[in-house]
């Protein structure tokens, strides 16, 4: 069976909460150099792409181990630009340069508690599974069906009130997109442009794993756990 695969990283230059934040050093490295060194650890990328409008993230990439063979377009560049149509660039360009793919795998820029084993994970159930696509998830930290909500008239409710009596152990679990990396069957995501597929399988991340870094306090934070996770073992370089 083919299992060419690409990983492509969307990276474009304008932060504006955070500046420069794909390539900003976390911790003594840029921000991007993390998922391109989990993903050249797999072993499993024929080619691994960033996809930029930036020529100076386009460097630090490049210096990283990365391929930059185009840079993206402005007008799939702006705040508001989702990821499948910047994947679906990334990808007929990819072919127009002759570049055969089976599957994609999306990874995101920001994403730098990211480990290559559940990247090679998601690879497998893709595979065995045959689902369209596969990415990463992890638990919340509170059950979600004791969500309160704020009425009209400023009173406090249960967004599910069927669950009022429910003991927490019973409750169903409840996934969130980790935001890591989403891994794609090429022709069906080409013909759908969908990320989320109907048959999406889940690759399930340790919470301790999953940061969601969007502000400057959550950079700081999220620096600190890694060091703590490094010296604790729990990430490697």
């Amino acid at each position: 069976m083919d299992d060419r695969a690409v990983a492509i990283i969307p990276a474009r230059g304008g932060s504006k909460r955070i500046p420069k934040k794909n390539i900003r050093p976390f911790n003594g490295r840029p921000m991007i150099s993390y998922p391109i060194r989990a993903a050249r650890k797999t072993g499993i990328f024929d080619k691994i792409i960033v996809s930029t409008d930036s020529p100076e993230i386009k460097e630090v990439a490049l210096m990283n181990g990365a391929e930059v063979p185009f840079l993206r377009p402005r007008e799939l560049s702006d705040d508001y630009t989702p990821t499948a149509p910047v994947v679906a660039h990334a990808i007929t360009a990819l072919e127009e340069m002759g570049i055969v793919i089976d599957y994609v795998c999306c990874i995101y820029a920001t994403a730098v508690f990211i480990k290559p084993e559940y990247l090679r994970e998601g690879f497998e159930i893709m595979k065995e599974t045959g689902a369209s696509s596969v990415f990463s998830v992890t638990t919340f930290d509170y059950p979600i069906f004791r969500a309160l909500k704020i009425n009209e008239h400023g009173n406090l409710e249960m967004i599910w009130p069927e669950y009022e009596l429910t003991r927490s152990n019973d409750l169903p679990e409840a996934y969130h997109d980790a935001g890591q990396f989403y891994w794609l069957r090429k022709e069906e995501f080409m013909r759908e442009k969908r990320i989320f597929a109907k048959d999406a399988r889940p690759v399930i991340i340790p919470r301790k794993f999953v940061e969601d870094i969007d502000t400057l306090e959550d950079w700081e934070s999220a620096e600190i756990k890694f060091r703590i996770m490094m010296e604790k073992g729990d990430m490697n370089e």
